[in-house]
């Protein structure tokens, strides 16, 4: 018996997969962001309320809303249609296959090694200004370290060519 009921039920999915999409009718199906409705107020009432006053301002008026601008239609994030999308032009299985690795694989692979790389440079730039800037960043850790009784670590200077410790260190004392 529940052979025949998984049977069933894999007949009707098989049946109801479109094994050719239309890329104009399948790409992207119409939302309610598509379409723009304008909007309709109920006619308001002549006579006042009895709550305000005839010589009193409501504080609606005082005080309006702000108008907002539109926001603009949520764009249709979903893979299958952005996916048919992109290969409605292909020419083939082969130019399929190089749009699905090139969108899949290559595109995050190179969004990540940029990605990293910007992290690892501004890691290194960061390094040495860290306590060393004048800006006010830098003033505010300071002061933040000096107030929690932080040890603020001491700028490793290079050494000068001047340096009679280090000369005497290289042996290059004369």
């Amino acid at each position: 018996m529940t052979d025949a009921a998984i049977q069933v039920a894999e007949t009707i999915q098989t049946a109801h997969i479109n094994r050719h999409p239309s890329p104009t009718h399948d790409i992207n199906p119409s939302t309610a962001a598509s379409t723009k409705e304008p909007v309709v107020l109920s006619p308001r009432s002549s006579s006042p309320e009895p709550s305000i006053a005839t010589d009193e301002v409501p504080l609606s008026a005082l005080r309006p809303q702000r108008r907002r601008a539109p926001m603009p239609p949520l764009p249709d994030l979903r893979f299958e249609q952005s996916y048919l999308a992109s290969i409605k032009d292909a020419k083939g299985p082969g130019m399929v296959a190089w749009i699905t690795i090139r969108d899949q694989v290559f595109f995050p692979l190179l969004q990540g090694t940029l990605w990293s790389l910007v992290l690892s440079g501004w890691r290194y730039f960061n390094r040495s200004t860290k306590f060393s800037g004048r800006n006010v960043g830098a003033r505010i850790r300071r002061w933040w370290w000096a107030v929690n009784n932080w040890n603020i670590p001491e700028e490793k200077s290079k050494p000068s060519l001047n340096d009679k410790k280090l000369a005497h260190e290289v042996g290059d004392v004369r």
